[in-house]
């Protein structure tokens, strides 16, 4: 008999999970998209299940019981023609995609991108204002620099003279004004760890989803 041999590769990458993740549970370190069959990391797609009326459900902090289907946060892909058909095989019933999704994916990330900031700034990781953000960025206790969209290109390169190398995501202005409670906010920074890390995954779905290049500017590493 032929030995079939499967790479490990082929072994771990898939676009459907039997449910979320588990505490002690060994999970596949990559998933690949229903439409564009690439493979990415689970924090940087979008998880999809079957809502218990048979309706599409975007997953976005991906704990939703039930089979796990990915795409990549991308808005081109989320209006693909092809989604329902896709969603519907990989289901295994036919499944509509509701109108409005990609508005309410949009809204959903834009609401983790702000409570990510929030929660850093609660617990002591986060703090804004030029001249607070510059004293940690010289101090090297950065992990992520956060510009409200519009900001000036002359200050943000004063803001990171001599640590160019530092990632920044550019967020909507309200957004970095409401994590902090303030009405309008420019500049923040949040230290090394989990949550900035947190924070670059989130930005990264959000700009794809909403298409967002403020002017063009670095989305962030």
């Amino acid at each position: 008999m032929k030995e079939t041999r499967v790479t490990l590769e082929e072994c771990i990458l898939d676009s459907i999970d039997d449910g979320p993740v588990k505490k002690g549970r060994i999970v596949s370190s990559q998933r690949r998209c229903l439409i564009t069959r690439t493979h990415d990391e689970p924090h940087h797609m979008l998880r999809f299940v079957v809502g218990p009326e048979g309706q599409i459900v975007a997953d976005l902090a991906a704990r939703l019981p039930g089979r796990g289907m990915w795409l990549c946060a991308n808005r081109a892909v989320l209006e693909d023609a092809q989604l329902p058909r896709v969603f519907s095989r990989a289901a295994r019933q036919k499944l509509d995609v509701p109108v409005g999704l990609v508005g309410y994916i949009k809204d959903g990330l834009a609401k983790r991108l702000l409570d990510g900031i929030s929660l850093g700034r609660r617990a002591g990781e986060a703090v804004c204002g030029f001249q607070k953000c510059r004293e940690r960025i010289v101090a090297g206790k950065v992990g992520v620099v956060i510009c409200a969209a519009g900001a000036s290109q002359d200050e943000v390169a004063r803001l990171l003279s001599g640590h160019r190398d530092l990632p920044v995501v550019w967020v909507p202005g309200r957004i970095l004004a409401a994590s902090f409670g303030r009405d309008r906010a420019v500049y923040a920074v949040m230290a090394p760890g989990a949550l900035a890390e947190r924070l670059k995954a989130e930005y990264k779905r959000f700009a794809g989803v909403a298409e967002y290049t403020p002017l063009g500017l670095n989305m962030g590493q």
